[in-house]
């Protein structure tokens, strides 16, 4: 069955579209964090952030279902729930956050976000990290092309990702590593202003989610957001995978000691409905409105609406920062215990419920080993839990379950990893 299904998506979708697994999974139902196949194998979902309040959530689904047999409409009309949405979302971030563009993918929110920042300041440039993701349309793809290709995308600069696992130069503590990444995003923004692109902006996943959560020296962030504002730019926090409380706190930027212009939103916000937005100033908002006239079919919908708040009311009323603050911090604590007794375990690290484990060949300095992670997964997968690997170079095994997650459910999975571990140490 999986495979004549699956012989069948190449000629509905094309040959290359992503599957995860060397044996690709057939999923059928989800119900919390549990995921079941077409066999009614059930297994515990380590990696799905878009369904952050789980799989098949009532509380979503009847408030879905009752906007949609009530009034689903574009945005061209007034509408109590989304104006109320948009001042409860804006009032979740700092002060200077006022008002928002709610758009349906992460990627059209990072689009939004560039063109406010070049409209605000009147230049091209943007930087991004050399290891970055923010989304698949042509203009936000080339900020990861950019790091292979520059000469293709002037107006894009990168930077070398801050980490302490594998720095730039060694023998430095963490506050001179800092500096000397401040260094490399210091030359970006020169090549930027010789250039004659000049720096609109640099975008930031708060917590370098897509590098592989690396730990970053220092107080680098907050540092680069001056360095920045110094040379004209604005500052963009990609909060895709870091907010909605993955981390414990409502967003990526609080932990990382910072406070963006513009942050960028997306996935979780629906818990599976397509929901994104871009928050700013009223004032960078505005001037961004008046430039495009920006209009979204889909965007700020009384469907969209009735769900993020469904989304919000199950965080605040469950009490869920608090919950993956306390439940990620016993897991990873966990994993650090098992990497010491194991030599390809090269790091575990991150925040919340959003963790990386690396992957390393167990001889030599710290080579990462992307064909083990890959194992990894699979061997995961037939223990009855779902995970993934990625990171730089593709070597870390990620952890971001919904964070719905219960102690029982990180029990099953420390023991499915413990599992895994004995059969390839075996």
């Amino acid at each position: 069955m999986s495979q004549s299904l699956q012989a069948r998506r190449e000629r509905a979708l094309g040959a290359g579209s992503q599957l995860f697994y060397t044996e690709p999974l057939h999923i059928v139902r989800g119900e919390g964090v549990e995921l079941f196949d077409a066999d009614g194998r059930r297994y515990i979902d380590m990696y799905n952030n878009v369904p952050c309040v789980g799989h098949g959530n009532a509380r979503v689904a009847e408030a879905m279902a009752a906007q949609q047999a009530t009034l689903n409409v574009h945005s061209r009309y007034l509408h109590e729930g989304i104006v109320s949405f948009a001042e409860r979302l804006v009032a979740l971030h700092h002060d200077g956050i006022e008002s928002a563009v709610i758009t349906c993918t992460g990627t059209e929110a990072v689009e939004v976000a560039m063109a406010m920042a070049r409209i605000a300041t009147g230049r091209r440039g943007v930087i991004a990290t050399n290891a970055t993701y923010h989304g698949n349309t042509e203009a936000v793809i080339a900020l990861r092309r950019a790091a292979m290709r520059p000469d293709e995308h002037p107006d894009v600069a990168t930077f070398p990702y801050p980490q302490q696992l594998r720095p730039i130069r060694a023998g430095l503590d963490s506050h001179a590593l800092a500096d000397a990444y401040l260094d490399e995003l210091a030359t970006a923004i020169e090549r930027l202003e010789s250039s004659g692109a000049g720096v609109a902006a640099v975008i930031l996943c708060s917590i370098q989610a897509n590098e592989g959560l690396p730990d970053i020296p220092g107080d680098f962030i907050a540092k680069a957001a001056d360095l920045v504002r110094a040379a004209g730019g604005l500052v963009i926090a990609d909060e895709v995978q870091a907010g909605y409380c993955r981390t414990g706190r409502w967003w990526g930027y609080e932990l990382t000691g910072f406070e963006p212009d513009i942050a960028v939103m997306g996935k979780p916000m629906g818990n599976g409905l397509p929901l994104a937005a871009t928050v700013a100033s009223r004032d960078l908002v505005e001037r961004f409105r008046g430039e495009t006239r920006y209009f979204n079919t889909y965007g700020a919908s009384p469907l969209q609406a009735a769900v993020g708040h469904a989304v919000i009311d199950e965080i605040e009323e469950r009490g869920l920062a608090a919950s993956v603050a306390e439940l990620g911090f016993g897991l990873r604590t966990a994993l650090v215990e098992r990497a010491e007794r194991c030599p390809w375990i090269g790091d575990v690290r991150g925040h919340g419920l959003y963790i990386g484990v690396e992957m390393v060949e167990p001889e030599g300095e710290l080579v990462p080993d992307p064909s083990r992670a890959v194992e990894f997964t699979d061997r995961l997968k037939d223990q009855g839990v779902l995970a993934s690997n990625a990171g730089a170079f593709a070597n870390v095994l990620k952890l971001r379950p919904p964070l719905v997650l219960q102690q029982s459910h990180a029990e099953e999975f420390l023991a499915a990893f413990d599992a895994v571990l004995q059969e390839i140490d075996g």
